[in-house]
């Protein structure tokens, strides 16, 4: 089994995965915004609603430093992308940028 299809197990189609109503947090102002139906709205809104519930379970939650986003622009590029995760883990031990 590839990679690919090893991860495409462990990943709900996009398409179905439903979002509960409490993590929407747009605000009225937000939704009349120009520029509230983009992707950097729903991602803040995520990880806003993300964040929330993290600190119920845990309180020293905190998303990852030095986070960049990235578009995936063709196959080769997923695969690639795909990859590295699948192969991170492993690697873990061996990054200087492990604190």
């Amino acid at each position: 089994m590839n990679c690919t299809n090893r991860i495409n197990q462990n990943i709900p189609d996009a398409h179905n995965i439903h979002i509960p109503s409490e993590m929407n947090t747009d605000t009225e102002s937000e939704k009349s915004a120009p520029q509230s139906k983009n992707l950097s709205s729903v991602i803040r809104g995520f990880k806003s609603a993300v964040t929330t519930r993290a600190r119920k379970i845990d309180n020293a939650f905190a998303w990852q430093p030095r986070f960049y986003d990235r578009i995936i622009r063709n196959e080769d590029e997923l695969n690639r992308v795909r990859e590295y995760i699948f192969n991170n883990p492993q690697n873990w031990l061996k990054d200087e940028n492990n604190l």
